[in-house]
């Protein structure tokens, strides 16, 4: 039985630069990847099979499993490996489900991603990084830069990815109000498409100067999204009640984030935040660095 992370992503800058002439629209976005995060294991099985467990798995239990990024990514996978005339059998997947579904920090394109990394070890079939992306982003515009995993800017519909290293991790407390958003319908609310790019990132040796920058940029969706859910206000007016740096919203909603001065202060945040909002997700977190980049904790 194998086992991979699939970290929340979060978008702390998100900025819409254009559509295509195909509807997909041009994005700039600093991304981060979280402690925090789902977990899917696979080991070879007589029949293929896929079962769901963790906090948030009743929220998928009704759906149509077919359905699901973990398995439509075995699905891709599979079909690549037998083109190449190798073998990939039956396997048996669990998914771990801890984050909210549809919620804008990329819990099932992480999921897809996790899949696709695991199963190319388990099938012992490895396309190249490349190839591996191209079957990612035929799954959805934020998996290649979650099989990625690590902080970077993300161009383009999400497939142009630049990596960046952060001298620091970001502690921070995630929420969502368990109120769904359609992606299509906040790109549709949006006034404008034609937004000034991502300035470049600075800071990144130094939290202080990084979050200084953070605050000259933006989600760009986030406006809509306020419009269609109003109670994405409410999460951002709560993060910042608890002392919040900066808060924010991740991707498209309704998921908003609060970062921290430290660890500390991140689990006094989220133990406030359940007291007086039983009803939303809220957990304590911090960023993760790229693989094998050790960062000091922020003081």
């Amino acid at each position: 039985m194998l086992t991979r992370d699939a970290p929340a992503k979060i978008n702390l800058a998100l900025h819409v630069t254009g559509r295509r002439p195909d509807g997909y629209h041009l994005l700039e976005s600093l991304v981060v990847f979280t402690e925090l995060g789902d977990r899917v294991s696979a080991g070879a099985a007589e029949d293929d099979s896929f079962a769901l467990e963790g906090p948030e798995a009743g929220t998928l239990a009704a759906e149509d499993s077919q359905g699901n990024l973990v398995v439509r990514a075995r699905d891709a996978l599979r079909k690549a490996a037998q083109r190449s005339g190798h073998a990939a059998p039956p396997v048996a997947i669990t998914l771990d489900k801890r984050l909210p579904v549809a919620s804008g920090i990329g819990g099932g394109s992480a999921d897809a991603a996790a899949t696709l990394t695991l199963l190319s070890d388990l099938w012992g079939y490895h396309p190249s990084a490349q190839e591996l992306a191209e079957i990612g982003l035929s799954l959805g515009a934020d998996v290649p830069m979650c099989l990625a995993g690590t902080p970077l800017v993300a161009r383009g519909i999400g497939e142009a990815l630049e990596p960046v290293e952060f001298g620091f991790a970001l502690d921070m407390v995630l929420v969502n109000p368990r109120i769904g958003v359609s992606t299509p319908t906040v790109f549709k609310a949006l006034a404008r498409r034609d937004n000034a790019p991502l300035p470049p990132v600075e800071g990144l040796e130094d939290r202080a100067r990084f979050l200084g920058w953070l605050e000259t940029v933006r989600n760009d969706l986030e406006a809509p999204a306020r419009q269609i859910a109003p109670a994405i206000g409410d999460c951002l007016s709560a993060l910042s009640d608890t002392g919040a740096l900066l808060a924010r919203m991740s991707g498209s909603g309704a998921s908003c984030f609060g970062i921290h001065a430290d660890a500390d202060a991140a689990a006094e945040a989220a133990r406030r935040l359940r007291q007086a909002y039983p009803g939303w997700f809220v957990a304590a977190t911090r960023t993760r660095s790229a693989p094998g980049r050790q960062v000091r904790q922020a003081s």
